[in-house]
């Protein structure tokens, strides 16, 4: 349905270029547009590299186990049920420390691996659990620390000082990440 939509408003969009008599220079930005596009793609790739490699080396060196040991208590208060059997408590810490770092194209994958392990042991599975609603919570709204992907991509739109808005973005994470979870919290329960 969304390839229809966007293939409308291209033809649309189109149409209305060649009426107004700018179809050169509509033709022209396609072309610059694209060009930028493979720039970013590999700019942001090679970030996405980078932080999915420390992510998979702190993985094989047990390093997000002691983490999802460590933050067994708090985690048990948003998840209980798996913390209560102990399944997905590893990616779930694997899925925040990625966020952290403001990786979420890493996160989700673990964040699905997570949802997975949760679903095996899910009695109705037509139906997402507590736990599950929880995490996709977070994953969406999660906190970032480090946001490395707004940070690559206002470098590569050339802004000069790319790190002011770090600050707000912490604000603002937070404040949807606390709310977020205090709302799951709250209505578990009641989501049948």
């Amino acid at each position: 349905m969304l390839g229809k939509v966007f293939g409308a408003i291209v033809l649309v969009a189109v149409f209305f270029g060649f009426w107004n008599g700018t179809g050169e220079q509509m033709a022209s930005a396609a072309l610059d547009g694209a060009g930028r596009a493979i720039e970013l793609t590999l700019t942001l790739s090679g970030m996405m590299c980078l932080w999915c490699g420390v992510m998979r080396v702190l993985e094989e060196a047990g390093v997000i186990g002691k983490l999802a040991r460590l933050l067994r208590r708090p985690l048990a208060f948003f998840f209980p049920d798996a913390a209560a059997r102990g399944e997905g408590l590893e990616e779930i810490c694997a899925n925040f420390a990625a966020n952290l770092l403001g990786i979420g194209n890493a996160a989700t994958p673990m964040a699905l691996r997570a949802l997975e392990k949760m679903q095996a042991s899910n009695p109705d599975p037509d139906t997402a659990t507590g736990d599950m609603i929880t995490l996709t919570v977070l994953n969406t709204c999660s906190v970032a620390l480090i946001p490395s992907t707004i940070l690559a991509l206002r470098r590569q739109a050339g802004a000069t000082r790319p790190f002011e808005v770090v600050v707000p973005i912490w604000i603002c994470s937070f404040v949807c990440a606390t709310l977020g979870l205090l709302i799951t919290r709250l209505l578990r329960g009641r989501v049948k």
